[in-house]
């Protein structure tokens, strides 16, 4: 699996606030001569800190052997999403454009089948049945389980991502390898799309 050629769309802009603040001084004659009437306590509710999901750590399949760290992948210059690098096949990555895998939306981690290096993390995912369990550990130690809801096989040149990664309100997770024959420069054709949701 060299390159997926699906492409992400880059959204979201950064935007920078400037408050200002406008400082006036009093000077001795502007003290007032009557004592100030008492403030109420303030009714106003706390303040929550919202805590950041933890990244995923680790990806555990254990009806087909799988147990893997979990590196970060982002988007080539090209907009295609990265694939772990050829010489780290047995290592599969999270795509961090997604969800945090157990958070609402679609979560997804690219392993590849095998590279010219050998045997890869992902050799095996075209066994995983419908039903099948899919652990993610977060860095902090927590542990998500997901149910595979179902597979697809599909054309490189045809690769469905807005349905892949695209907004839904379930808690998702798809696993993505390369599946299928061989182009003339000898890369996979096809891609194996393995869909599930988090177990409740």
């Amino acid at each position: 699996m060299s390159r997926t050629h699906h492409r992400i769309r880059r959204t979201g802009a950064l935007g920078l606030f400037l408050v200002l603040a406008a400082l006036a001084g009093c000077s001795a004659d502007a003290v007032p001569t009557q004592p100030r009437a008492a403030q109420a306590p303030s009714t106003a509710p706390p303040r929550t800190v919202e805590v950041k999901p933890a990244d995923p750590a680790h990806v555990a399949i254990p009806s087909i052997g799988v147990a893997s760290s979990l590196m970060k992948l982002g988007l080539n210059g090209d907009g295609t999403v990265e694939v772990p690098p050829a010489d780290k096949g047995m290592t599969a990555g999270w795509y961090t454009g997604g969800t945090v895998p157990g958070e609402r939306g679609a979560a997804v981690i690219i392993g590849h089948n095998d590279t010219r290096f050998g045997r890869a993390v992902f050799h095996d995912l075209k066994k995983i049945a419908k039903g099948a369990d899919i652990a993610v550990r977060t860095a902090r130690g927590s542990t998500a389980h997901f149910t595979v809801t179902g597979t697809e096989t599909v054309s490189k040149n045809a690769f469905p991502t807005e349905k892949v990664y695209g907004r839904t309100d379930e808690r998702a997770l798809r696993l993505i390898t390369c599946d299928g024959g061989f182009d003339a420069e000898g890369h996979p054709v096809d891609n194996l799309i393995v869909y599930a949701v988090l177990r409740v």
